[in-house]
């Protein structure tokens, strides 16, 4: 029986008869309100007895479709506060090759983002209050371009032990995220060729040429970036940990290799350890910086590890170039915000971001078991580490449609490419850190249903 219900102040066309269930058209008819704007972030839904009633439903039909939609983010459900409708982001924050994604799609696979509703609130609330309580008076006043000292040096002891890092305080800048250290460095080096990962992030291609550098791509193969066919650049941006997006780790001979042409050369490599601390198969193979700490620039962030929105990465510079970046960081916007800074170095200090970081690892590794399992005998690469792995497929943009069709959102390998070409391997770029713990067995079987067409 379709049906309207008006009971939010906002008509909702509703067919509890539909071909799918009844279930799945309450759910569908309440998504594509909060998607379209009629039911706006913070309205508030009847109660699941009241739902029931209007609708001539049972009330576990209505229950299990607020359960639903509470999973993928489009509700949200508190304790004496009911059912309300979500505050979608219109815009991705810091992925590799993120654009502004549009519409919040029913199933998103796109990588590079964790699973964000896995935030340690309350070890981050109790952190946020010992620091409110401990900050001197001039915590919040301007401060040091490279960042309080009190998270330079916490970082300073977690960097070494966990990533191998030779981080004194006085080499680190903080910033506002990867994407400001990249471009804080590309105004630096004044113009500079980088040399950057073919297939790598288009959008750190974009920040490189908007702050005044150019960039060549270098070939990345089943050993990672080709070191040898690196020619006159500067400098060279890799991702060793956890190649983006092919999610190969850089060889043992490569990174010998890498670490000779920078002595060489004079040169710089950039080395974003974008997710570095998550590897499945044994221990996380440590930074190259470590290899070769007055060639190499070390770029982190807590966006994989906590959530994009802290907005806190950091740099890790060879002293020659110390002073040039923060007086750049300085004329970008002076400082990074203080009291995020001072939590985050409370976290670390008490041992409450290792042990998050544990949990993930764990969280993570279950799904990525979960994804080889439901694909079976297909070809899964890059999945020793990391949010994401690389399924290979015979056409892109065939697998693409019907992903679309389905409602489901995935990454792919032809975005990826400086340059596109007829003859480029072609793969699914396949995230699981995004979708809630429930949705994402779904999440799954829909891929798996999509890949059953080729």
């Amino acid at each position: 029986m379709d049906g309207f219900w008006s009971g939010v102040g906002a008509e909702l066309r509703l067919q509890p008869d539909a071909p799918d269930g009844r279930r799945a058209g309450l759910e569908r008819a309440i998504r594509d309100a909060v998607r379209d704007g009629r039911l706006a972030p913070g309205s508030r839904l009847p109660a699941t007895r009241r739902l029931a009633a209007e609708l001539g439903i049972s009330r576990g039909t209505a229950k299990a479709a607020y359960d639903q939609l509470v999973a993928e983010g489009y509700l949200t459900a508190r304790q004496g506060s009911g059912t309300q409708v979500a505050a979608l982001p219109t815009v991705e924050a810091e992925v590799p090759g993120a654009a502004p994604r549009a519409g919040a799609p029913r199933f998103d696979l796109r990588p590079g983002s964790p699973d964000v509703g896995a935030f340690p609130a309350a070890a981050w609330l109790r952190a946020l209050r010992r620091a409110i309580a401990t900050a001197p008076s001039l915590a919040y006043d301007y401060g040091d371009p490279r960042g309080r000292i009190e998270l330079r040096t916490a970082l300073s002891g977690y960097l070494g032990r966990a990533r191998g890092v030779l981080a004194p305080p006085e080499r680190i800048v903080i910033t506002s995220g990867y994407v400001q250290g990249l471009a804080l460095l590309t105004r630096v080096l004044d113009g500079a060729a980088m040399a950057m990962e073919d297939p790598g992030p288009a959008f750190h291609r974009q920040v490189v040429r908007h702050n005044g550098g150019s960039t060549v791509p270098v070939r990345v193969d089943e050993r990672g970036v080709c070191a040898d066919d690196l020619g006159e650049e500067q400098a060279v941006v890799v991702t060793p940990a956890h190649q983006y997006p092919t999610g190969v780790t850089l060889h043992p001979q490569r990174r010998r290799a890498l670490t000779d042409w920078a002595r060489a050369r004079g040169g710089l490599i950039v080395e974003d350890d974008y997710d570095g601390e998550f590897r499945y198969d044994r221990q996380p193979v440590g930074a190259l910086q470590g290899m070769a700490p007055g060639h190499v620039v070390y770029l982190g962030t807590a966006s994989k590890t906590l959530g994009p929105a802290l907005r806190l990465g950091w740099m890790v510079l060879p002293p020659h170039l110390v002073d040039a970046v923060a007086d750049a960081k300085l004329h970008s916007d002076h400082h990074t915000e203080t009291i995020g800074q001072l939590a985050l170095a409370e976290l670390i200090d008490s041992h409450a971001y290792d042990r998050h970081v544990r949990a993930c690892r764990l969280r993570y590794r279950r799904r990525r078991d979960q994804l080889l399992d439901r694909l079976g005998s297909r070809r899964v690469r890059g999945i020793a580490a990391g949010l994401h792995a690389l399924v290979d497929v015979p056409d892109e943009a065939r697998v693409l449609a019907r992903a679309e069709a389905e409602g489901l959102a995935l990454g792919h390998l032809g975005e990826h490419w400086h340059s596109p070409g007829e003859n480029r391997p072609q793969g699914l770029v396949v995230g699981y850190g995004t979708p809630r713990e429930r949705v994402f067995p779904q999440a799954l079987d829909v891929l798996a249903k999509v890949l059953d067409g080729e």
